[in-house]
Formats: C-alpha cells, structure tokens, sequence
C-alpha cells in the first residue's frame, strides 16, 4: 500500500489525467499538475495510517486539494476534521511554512506535533465566536460536513458567514459532500437531506448567501455507481458501511454488504467557491 500510494502521490503527470470528464474536470486536471512536491510527499508520507491511505483511491487528496488551489504558506482552516486529511494539511503547513487551524477538538492522530506540525483548534458551534480573526484564512476545507447542519435551522447560515467573515478577500471555500443530483434531496426522520445526499443549488444557496461565489466545480469525486438509494443511506457505503438502521440492530434478511462495498465511497460533490477580492 505505501509504494502505491508513493507513486501515485509523485506522478503528477498522472494525477492530472485523473479528471477529464467534461470542461469542469479540465480545470480539475489542471490544477492537479500544478500539484506540488510538498503535497505529493505529505500524501506518500509513511506514516499515515494504512486506513487512510485506503481510502485515497475513493477521495482523490492530490486532485481535490490541487483543484481548491492549495499553495505552500497558506493558512487552512479545515472544518469539523477527521484524521485523514489532518495528516495531509498538517505536515504540508509545516513543510511550506503554513498554517493548519481545525475546528472542534484535537485529533488524536496527529497529536504528536513535531511529527505532523503545528495545529490550532477552535470552537464552532452554534453560539461559539469568530473562526479565525477577520479576513486572516486562505482557504476553508470542509468535507462531507454540509448534510450534518442542512436540516438545523439556522446553521448554515451561521457557519457560512463564519466561513465568509474567516477568509481573505480572494480567499477559497472548498467543500466536497455527497450528491443529491440529478435526483431531488430525501427527506428522511423528518429532516431535509436526511440520507446526507444533498443538491448543488442547496450549498450555492448557502454560500451565496454569506456572499461567496462559485468559481468552479470538479467531478474528481464523482461515483457513476452511486445508485443513491441505499437502504441506511449514504452509511450504507464504505467508510461506515452499516448493516442496520444507525448501524444498531439485525441486518435485514437478504441484505448483501459485498454490493455496497463494490460501489465504494459516495458520488460526490467538489465545489471550489470564492470571497470577492
């Protein structure tokens, strides 16, 4: 799995192959050959977990973060982190002389800071303050975030104009999350965008709204085998791959897991939007 990954990671000239379906993956693509060498190393870094470095085929990190713009010195901001991008944005601070600010808690993952470099944590939350000092970010990152505050009232409003308020006139919001599209969104339990899929014009509407503009979009994360219709909705599919409702419970008679795990992680959206300079 490293030496894959290594490859993968340093050929530049085959990550920008990697998105050619249609205008919107051209800039994708183009993009993705201007990666550069602190990027490809932080991705091929041995010691990211084996776990993560399985879902790189599912995510495309190069490509995505490539076509968000990721430059060396940025400060980035990513939104509610897991570990796996953490080990990427993290060691690429420190080696570019950036910065790497997450919301919520620590990530255990990346704990040991001389290894993975500096992070700054902040609150974000329904009554919590400023992200970052006004117009101080180059970027926010969030990935498969948007569908847990859609169906709050209230909070994507807020977050959007944190996000808005946060960024540098000229500064970048990238978000990747689940597709809706071309079907409408779900409702499900009461809750718009329940099964976590979520249309296009839902995020533009947020992000316009906080007076951000949609530079681009990327099918990089796209998934033609996403049928969409899942039984515990998008957890149905790796990474989560439940079994059950809130996987709790017994598996549904005839339920066959090797179907889902054949179609991989979500079709997804990755939408690069951009603060007015």
């Amino acid at each position: 799995m490293k030496s894959f990954v290594m490859a993968a990671a340093i050929s530049l000239t085959a990550l920008a192959a990697c998105s050619t379906q249609g205008a919107s993956d051209a800039q994708g693509s183009a993009a993705a050959a201007q990666a550069d060498a602190a990027l490809a190393a932080a991705i091929a870094n041995p010691a990211r977990s084996d776990a993560n470095e399985a879902r790189d085929p599912g995510r495309h990190p190069a490509e995505t973060l490539a076509f968000f713009g990721l430059k060396p010195g940025m400060t980035v901001l990513e939104v509610a982190p897991g570990s796996y991008y953490a080990e990427i944005l993290s060691p690429y601070a420190k080696a570019t002389g950036g910065k790497y600010i997450g919301t919520g808690n620590p990530i255990a993952a990346v704990a040991d800071q001389a290894m993975w470099g500096a992070q700054t944590y902040v609150p974000m939350s329904k009554d919590s303050g400023a992200l970052a000092p006004a117009g101080s970010v180059d970027m926010i990152v969030t990935f498969r975030n948007f569908h847990n505050w859609y169906w709050q009232p209230g909070m994507t409003d807020k977050y959007f104009a944190d996000f808005a308020a946060a960024l540098k006139p000229g500064g970048v919001l990238g978000v990747v999350e689940h597709r809706a599209d071309p079907r409408a969104e779900a409702t499900v339990n009461g809750r718009a965008g329940g099964d976590a899929y979520i249309s296009k014009a839902s995020i533009v509407a947020a992000a316009e709204k906080a007076g951000l503009k949609l530079e681009a979009e990327s099918n990089v994360n796209a998934n033609p085998k996403d049928t969409k219709d899942h039984p515990f909705g998008v957890w149905t599919l790796p990474p989560n791959s439940w079994t059950s409702p809130g996987n709790r419970g017994e598996t549904p008679a005839g339920f066959d897991a090797a179907k889902y795990k054949a179609i991989g992680e979500s079709d997804r959206h990755t939408l690069r939007f951009r603060k007015p300079a």
